[in-house]
């Protein structure tokens, strides 16, 4: 498990150090450098995600906090992540698809700080659709990560921002033989399988193949849930929020089982978002 140094008081700042406290901008900084291969700082972090503070001060609990949860991701050089925010009935929208907003502002910052550390942020073409995300870093310092809109059937709007604008990038894949909208966007074609869908791995090795190491699947829920069920998903942070909506759009729709012996029974931590809480779920221990 990620560790610092000093003791950890009750008001959760680490003891033993001098002056004063370490802000979680000032943490985020230092990850951002990590991730960018500088290794000279007040932030030691071993190939495992494990850190250690140099600064001779104490960290806040937001910046120790975001330092356990965030390390891993910004010292490794590969791993798929995927997002998802759900009530905590497991509703990502209403009946309606109204979605805004189901988790607070802290868990957005959470979303714009994955985002950073990503090379690549994918979205079904459905979510992009719903929503028509910017799909960049807009409340964190960091850089912004290529945009990849799956849409096997070339059902995506011309008018869509992430077709429209090319800062960053955006990748539009399509099935074989779909006629796309005039946009911005670099046209990339995938195989469909019998069902007329990528296959998970497929996407993963088309990103890998243009230089996008770091992937995080942002949404929906349906293609999170297809790329889990593909076992291309080192890590899930499923962020839920204290509302109950009753009815709506499900979060994750795996396919079903007959017993609990075959349900996934991973390993999780859970860090505070605001009033939100973070599970941080690893799917593949190895890389992860």
């Amino acid at each position: 498990m990620p560790h610092s140094n000093g003791v950890v008081g009750s008001d959760g700042t680490v003891s033993g150090f001098e002056g004063a406290l370490i802000e979680r901008e000032t943490a985020w900084r230092w990850l951002l450098d990590r991730r960018a291969g500088v290794l000279d700082g007040s932030l030691r972090v071993d190939d495992e995600g494990h850190w250690q503070c140099d600064d001779a001060r104490s960290l806040t609990i937001e910046a120790r906090s975001m330092l356990e949860c965030l390390a891993p991701l910004a010292v490794r050089e590969r791993w798929t992540l995927a997002q998802l925010g759900q009530s905590l009935d497991g509703r990502i929208a209403t009946e309606s698809g109204h979605s805004h907003y189901i988790n607070g502002f802290e868990s957005l910052v959470h979303l714009h700080r994955l985002r950073a550390l990503a090379d690549a942020v994918v979205v079904g073409v459905g979510t992009a659709m719903a929503d028509d995300p910017q799909l960049t870093v807009r409340h964190v310092e960091g850089r912004h990560p290529v945009r990849v809109v799956l849409d096997p059937r070339g059902r995506a709007r011309a008018t869509l921002g992430v077709l429209q604008s090319n800062e960053p990038p955006t990748l539009h894949v399509t099935g074989p033989g779909v006629d796309t909208p005039e946009s911005r966007a670099t046209h990339c074609v995938l195989a469909l399988d019998d069902a007329g869908q990528f296959d998970p791995a497929d996407v993963v090795a088309l990103l890998h193949e243009r230089g996008y190491q770091r992937i995080l699947v942002e949404g929906g829920g349906i293609t999170i849930s297809k790329f889990i069920e593909a076992g291309m998903i080192d890590a899930l942070h499923l962020m839920v929020a204290p509302l109950l909506i009753g009815s709506g759009r499900p979060g994750l729709q795996m396919t079903p089982i007959d017993t609990l012996e075959s349900a996934l029974r991973p390993r999780m931590r859970t860090f505070r978002c605001g009033d939100d809480t973070l599970f941080d779920v690893c799917l593949n221990a190895a890389a992860v």
